[in-house]
């Protein structure tokens, strides 16, 4: 079992329960696990969501262990716990690994479960399961290194290109260049195994949180930078979000209604991001990708679009807690 890095978490929030921090009955009171940091890209940012997380629950009255864990080491599992919140971005948090490890052992956790979890982790499959069910996505195909001179020859910049495994627009590229689009691909590629090129959609970025299967009200994103990517996300202060949204009611509603409906189709539960673009000419709005463990960070849109309709965090928190605790395991 590894203890969570002390340079990113302070001494207290190993475990806590003194004096002065609860608020809730000790009957109310949980024995909880919050998984962070992880083997992944994303890790910093998961130690970020797993120190908010902890400190939320901690407000709650329950007792929280914070703990790393990684394929190598799985002692978080063995820690008694009424239920762990999984706060692990990127692969083996998000890709249905841990969650299978979790569900073995007979763990009750927060949040999609292992078959859900790698569905949506794959881009493609999950691409596949939105154009079966009608569901409007860009355009892609998918790149191997024996195919990425012919995709880069076949496709016309600007476009998308990402891992198609992958999450935090971690390698993800804007092509703008046509003379580029080869060397991004082998870029891709040569780290990933595979890429993901995507039709680029010009206009507003918005995205949709669920909660126990109801949208919470759409926010738009406006970054500074070219797109929104990590240091957009997590690094600047810059980034805009706006809830006052210059497009239709009927296209948010639609936009509204695709999202459960996405969710549904790759089977999520308790809480997901599902992102979109919109296209600035015809309005139609494109599903990028759903976020099964969305950030819980203080730039992070689930929190933010919780708190437009009254939920704080804190009771975010609680709310996804108490959904894990309705099952049995």
């Amino acid at each position: 079992m590894t203890q969570v890095d002390n340079a990113a978490v302070t001494p207290d929030m190993q475990h806590c329960g003194a004096k002065g921090t609860r608020s809730k009955s000790a009957a109310a009171a949980l024995q909880i696990t919050v998984l962070a940091g992880g083997p992944s890209d994303e890790r910093e940012v998961s130690l970020a969501s797993g120190k908010a997380v902890h400190d939320a629950l901690v407000r709650l009255g329950h007792s929280v262990t914070m703990l790393d864990i990684s394929p190598d080491d799985l002692g978080a599992v063995d820690v008694p716990a009424d239920c762990v919140f999984i706060a692990l971005h990127g692969a083996f948090g998000e890709d249905g690994q841990v969650q299978r490890i979790l569900e073995r052992a007979g763990k009750r956790y927060c949040g999609c479960d292992a078959r859900s979890s790698a569905l949506v982790m794959d881009k493609v499959e999950a691409k596949k399961a939105f154009i079966t069910h009608e569901i409007p996505t860009p355009r892609f195909d998918v790149v191997r290194k024996r195919r990425i001179e012919a995709v880069a020859n076949a496709w016309q910049a600007p476009v998308v290109v990402k891992p198609v495994r992958s999450g935090s627009s971690v390698d993800t590229y804007i092509v703008r260049r046509q003379t580029a689009l080869a060397d991004v691909l082998r870029r891709v590629v040569d780290k990933h195994g595979d890429a993901l090129i995507e039709q680029y959609i010009e206009g507003p970025e918005l995205t949709v949180g669920i909660l126990d299967g109801r949208p919470l009200p759409p926010l738009e994103i406006r970054p500074k930078r070219d797109f929104y990517d990590y240091q957009a996300k997590y690094i600047d202060d810059d980034t805009e979000y706006l809830f006052d949204i210059d497009l239709p009611a009927e296209v948010l509603e639609h936009t509204h209604q695709l999202s459960v409906r996405a969710q549904e189709v790759l089977g999520c539960r308790d809480f997901c991001r599902v992102d979109w673009m919109v296209d600035r000419r015809t309005h139609e709005p494109f599903v990028l990708e759903i976020n099964t463990i969305p950030g819980f960070t203080s730039h992070s849109l689930l929190p933010k679009a919780a708190a437009r309709i009254g939920i704080s965090f804190d009771e975010l928190c609680q709310k996804i807690v108490m959904l894990a605790m309705r099952r049995k395991t």
